[in-house]
């Protein structure tokens, strides 16, 4: 496997004849655009390459690769292998403490500026509806996106009661499958293609409740189920997984979620507040 990795453009190169048609116009797509197949979900490369998503499994699949997850990685393995940066950002080892905080300055900068690209008000005030008409909301995700979810539940603990994290994936389940139509699930996954996110978001859909999902790409199997699809806008290679820049983005997607539910109640949010405040001071010194 590590031959495939490290040597994933030559074995383009030698295997090309070997290819069908469209499996050639797949490979000259990863050719020309080398690096930055490792940012693109199976759809967005489906529909910028001009093939079909189940051409590209088979091609990586010929190319030794187990699926489209690993040919990412194969992708990021040969990319690091370069001599320049993934990104006009990158760390790199001679750098100073100085060069360091500025490039990660600028990098999460630049998640939550294109993730103000992508914002649509639409889509922000319609998530804000289903929250608030919601009976119950359940903040939900897998590894580090459920912290993000984690979050969300805490952040609007502090305007609402009905907001709940449910964090193992057991309980999830469960959750899930005692859900009614009065309820929302607000789930949060990068990727939006993991195999536990979508079985979980097919029995939410089969007890006829809603899902909002936080994703960076709107094409992906769990954007697929669900109702609305918040799009975050930072990229992460495979090789980079638990990087703070997409959990940046999302941070501040679920930021502006947030400030425009209180906006639509600025009295009853400062009010709730209020109560929670004065709860809490008995816990101070």
């Amino acid at each position: 496997m590590t031959q495939i990795i490290e040597n994933i453009y030559e074995r383009i190169d030698q295997r090309f004849y070997e290819l069908t048609t469209a499996e050639r116009k797949a490979a000259k797509f990863v050719m020309r655009r080398r690096g930055d197949v490792q940012f693109l979900s199976i759809g967005e490369f489906a529909e910028q390459s001009g093939v079909a998503e189940a051409t590209i499994t088979r091609f990586c699949r010929r190319l030794g690769c187990a699926g489209y997850s690993a040919f990412k990685l194969a992708v990021a393995n040969a990319g690091a292998h370069q001599r320049e940066p993934l990104h006009s950002h990158s760390v790199e080892a001679g750098d100073s403490l100085d060069d360091v905080s500025r490039k990660l300055l600028i990098a999460d900068a630049e998640a939550m500026e294109k993730t103000l690209e992508l914002i649509r008000p639409e889509n922000v005030d319609r998530a804000v509806e289903l929250l608030r008409g919601a009976r119950k909301v359940l903040c939900m995700g897998l590894g580090g996106s459920m912290l993000i979810a984690a979050e969300a539940a805490h952040l609007f603990s502090t305007v609402s009661g009905k907001f709940v994290p449910v964090s193992d994936a057991h309980l999830q389940v469960i959750a899930a499958s005692t859900l009614s139509a009065d309820d929302v699930v607000l789930y949060f996954s990068y990727s939006g293609a993991t195999k536990d996110m979508t079985e979980l978001l097919q029995t939410v859909r089969e007890q006829g409740a809603k899902v909002v999902l936080v994703t960076r790409f709107p094409r992906s199997p769990g954007a697929a189920l669900a109702d609305l699809v918040l799009q975050c806008g930072a990229s992460e290679s495979p090789l980079e997984t638990g990087s703070v820049a997409p959990r940046i983005a999302q941070l501040y997607l679920l930021d502006v979620l947030y400030t425009r539910w209180c906006m639509q109640d600025p009295e009853g949010c400062a009010e709730t507040r209020r109560r929670i405040a004065a709860a809490l001071s008995e816990k101070h010194l």
